[in-house]
């Protein structure tokens, strides 16, 4: 890979990093501005902040799954990586345009997938990591109904006999908390256990002598 294409890849790199902060960083402070607990640019530094936070304890293990679990790492070249952006740029602006609730982490996915299909095949798919991912994709927005509306009805049950402005001023405080979580969860990974390279280093072939 020549350096003027490196930096290209770099740019359009930067940009997917925008379009995800645009994108997702936005929707995750929209509460806690929109009742009015934060102003949009403090909110906005609280999103930053705790997006670096989450990094700095984190590291890249979802970044690790996409890059190495889900295709051959031997078919990935500057144009499936240019591809994969690509995918994920557009359909970033797509769905944003058209209202329509996304993550640049599954835009991504897809178009990682579909690059790597387009170069060598269906095969160049890893299953077993692609199949995760895939029911991470379902599974999550119905573990999140789940526990949402079983926190709802508990907090419904012990606020019962207290009074609406107590309420109100209680909760003001912990979007705070809840603000600084969801940021956390934006950046972190998106899955316990060891990064996609580790795990995928133990089915390797040992090397013998002679």
């Amino acid at each position: 890979m020549s350096f003027e294409i490196f930096v290209f890849l770099v740019v359009v790199a930067l940009v997917f990093d925008f379009l995800n902060g645009f994108h997702d960083a936005a929707n995750s402070i929209a509460t806690i501005v929109s009742t009015g607990a934060m102003s949009p640019r403090w909110a906005i530094v609280w999103a930053a902040f705790f997006n670096f936070i989450a990094f700095l304890f984190f590291g890249l293990h979802v970044a690790a799954t996409i890059g190495k679990g889900i295709v051959d790492p031997v078919i990935v070249d500057h144009s499936v990586i240019f591809g994969a952006l690509a995918g994920a740029i557009s359909w970033n602006l797509i769905t944003w345009y058209f209202g329509i609730p996304s993550s640049s982490s599954h835009a991504l996915v897809g178009g990682i997938s579909g690059a790597a299909v387009a170069k060598a095949g269906f095969g160049s798919l890893i299953g077993s990591g692609f199949a995760k991912t895939a029911a991470a994709i379902v599974i999550s927005p119905l573990f999140g109904f789940m526990l949402a509306a079983t926190l709802m009805i508990a907090i419904a049950w012990l606020a019962r006999r207290t009074t609406p402005q107590r309420v109100d001023r209680l909760f003001r405080r912990l979007q705070f908390v809840s603000a600084a979580a969801e940021q956390g969860a934006h950046c972190a990974p998106g899955a316990p256990g060891r990064p996609a390279s580790r795990a995928r280093s133990r089915r390797r072939p040992r090397r013998t002598a002679g």
